[in-house]
């Protein structure tokens, strides 16, 4: 493992990308880890770009990344991945929400969404993996829940966290109506 790991998490406002980055952050520290976050949600409750670093290691002092440098790019929706490619490192992994969302200027029909997403992703990063949360957040029993889906991937991405801790920091973060619901989406994201 390097010094200091750098995972970023994009999306769009809504997506749960920030209670994500929580959960991720407490869970490394359950871990050992020192972790620092940062996070960037200008315009987000208008459907605008979201997006949080998580950085962990022994030690790590400072919560952002110098561009080319995230170990892992986790993307909840395929745009924002494009906007944020730049970000990975050349042997880095992605792993995206197969979930278009329009941004306002294609809903405005001043551009179209692109097409092509998945060719240029593929030509940054051999190590792709695209996860239909959405789909499997509504197996689990509720939409809302598609950011819990994609953290159970991405933990097959970071066996340095056991499943106990999982367990705990999920517990700790959603209420107890809510949490057999994100328990399962985790497991169904883990085995997607």
């Amino acid at each position: 493992m390097a010094d200091v790991v750098s995972i970023l998490l994009v999306g769009v406002g809504g997506q749960g990308i920030l209670k994500a980055s929580d959960i991720l952050a407490e869970a490394l520290m359950f871990a050992g880890y020192d972790v620092k976050k940062s996070e960037v949600h200008g315009m987000a409750q208008r459907g605008g770009s979201v997006s949080s670093f998580v950085r962990f290691g022994k030690s790590v002092y400072s919560p952002t990344a110098a561009k080319g440098t995230a170990g892992i790019l986790l993307s909840f929706e395929k745009l924002e991945t494009l906007r944020y490619l730049d970000n990975l490192m050349p042997d880095g992994k992605i792993i995206i929400n197969n979930e278009s969302i329009n941004p306002p200027a294609c809903n405005l029909g001043s551009m179209e969404y692109p097409k092509n997403i998945e060719y240029f992703v593929g030509n940054v990063s051999k190590n792709v993996k695209y996860v239909s949360a959405s789909e499997i957040a509504v197996e689990a029993g509720n939409i809302r829940c598609a950011n819990t889906v994609l953290l159970g991937s991405l933990a097959n991405h970071l066996p340095l966290i056991s499943g106990s801790i999982w367990k705990k920091v999920l517990t700790k973060s959603f209420p107890e109506k809510l949490l057999d619901l994100n328990l399962r989406a985790f497991e169904l994201g883990k085995s997607a």
